[in-house]
């Protein structure tokens, strides 16, 4: 088998190279960043993306990774506070990120930073160093596309693609610190929602989601923005805080739900956000990434086609990304939020039975 080409370096990209290489078949992996960077990203590492991540040699508890065992919902003045069915962690992205491309070098595949992957091209991929020609092309970049790759959307489910998407470090007070040990905050608001919790003893990311319309209401300026957001009963702790990054990450027009459609003639291998998006909040997104790395690897020592790696792929992440597309329609009215969280509060076992079902399961040893 020559050797495959995977584009991207964040979580599924490494994943995919590390399982690769310790297979026989290490691959070429490009990141187009020369060094570790931060990503919009909540940074809750759910208990199935822990152990698949111990699996690789990666252990989170030495690179810092702090536990989260509860979840905090609220909306307006209402909150509740339920005991999670598994303790995840929490840990940044710039260090994880860097740990799996360190580990996938480690293993065998080789690993070239700073090399922008531009466009699929006739015998290759293109790049700002040349064109590079090896075998499978493996796309790991991302929500968005890359030019000469279109994705199909999967029928049977709407994409909700109006959003606009933003991540903060934010120094914490000793008070919301004491707070959110070991407790994510999710917090839903008229536009979207946010996801809070710690990633050092005095840091807390601030993960968030508006809508367009909200975005453009603001004129599109992030102090007006965090004005606004700061009204949140919930959120007024949190932009009380320092903010240590001087502007946040943005992306705009996340594809949440999804799922590329397996065609006969696909001619390259899809991973993490490239095939499934699932909504932030179920903080199930690096353990699909992750999980999206291994599959891909067993399908390439099996000698299985685009087509048949999608479809597999499907089978683990068309039940939670359907499931948690309808908790998010549910959450973008404030009569649904409310509903939502009486749900909770009425059934002790509501918080548990909805993370079980939004979470994708380990792919095999």
């Amino acid at each position: 088998m020559k050797r495959p080409l995977i584009i991207g370096g964040g979580l599924a990209g490494p994943a995919a190279a590390i399982r690769l290489a310790r297979g026989g078949h290490p691959p070429v992996l490009l990141e187009r960043q020369a060094g570790a960077h931060d990503k919009i990203c909540g940074e809750f590492l759910s208990v199935e993306a822990v152990g698949m991540l111990a699996a690789l040699g990666v252990d989170t508890g030495r690179l810092g990774a702090l536990p989260i065992d509860r979840v905090r919902l609220a909306a307006g003045r209402w909150a509740i506070e339920r005991r999670l069915p598994f303790t995840a962690h929490s840990v940044r992205r710039r260090t994880l990120d860097a740990v799996l491309l360190d580990e996938a070098e480690r293993s065998g595949a080789t690993v070239h930073r700073g090399v922008h992957a531009q466009r699929l091209v006739e015998g290759g991929v293109e790049t700002d160093h040349g064109v590079m020609t090896e075998g499978a092309v493996v796309l790991a970049t991302g929500k968005h596309p890359m030019s000469g790759t279109p994705r199909r959307q999967a029928p049977g489910i709407p994409l909700v693609d109006d959003l606009v998407g933003f991540k903060q470090y934010r120094r914490a007070t000793p008070a919301l610190a004491r707070r959110l040990t070991r407790t994510v905050l999710v917090v839903a608001y008229d536009g979207g929602y946010a996801g809070v919790q710690l990633v050092a003893p005095d840091v807390v990311n601030l993960c968030l989601v508006l809508a367009k319309p909200h975005v453009r209401a603001c004129g599109g300026r992030w102090d007006r923005i965090s004005d606004r957001l700061a009204r949140e009963p919930a959120l007024a702790p949190v932009f009380n805080g320092e903010p240590l990054m001087e502007r946040p990450l943005t992306i705009s027009g996340v594809p949440y739900g999804f799922l590329a459609e397996p065609h006969r003639d696909d001619a390259v291998y899809r991973l993490g956000d490239q095939a499934a998006v699932i909504p932030s909040f179920c903080g199930d997104g690096m353990a699909i990434a992750i999980h999206s790395g291994c599959l891909l690897a067993d399908a390439l020592h099996q000698g299985a086609s685009p087509a048949e790696y999608h479809a597999r792929l499907r089978l683990a992440t068309v039940p939670p990304v359907h499931t948690a597309m309808r908790i998010q329609r549910v959450v973008r009215s404030m009569p649904g939020r409310l509903a939502l969280l009486a749900g909770f509060a009425a059934i002790p076992g509501a918080v548990r039975v909805l993370a079980r079902a939004t979470r994708v399961a380990p792919p095999p040893a």
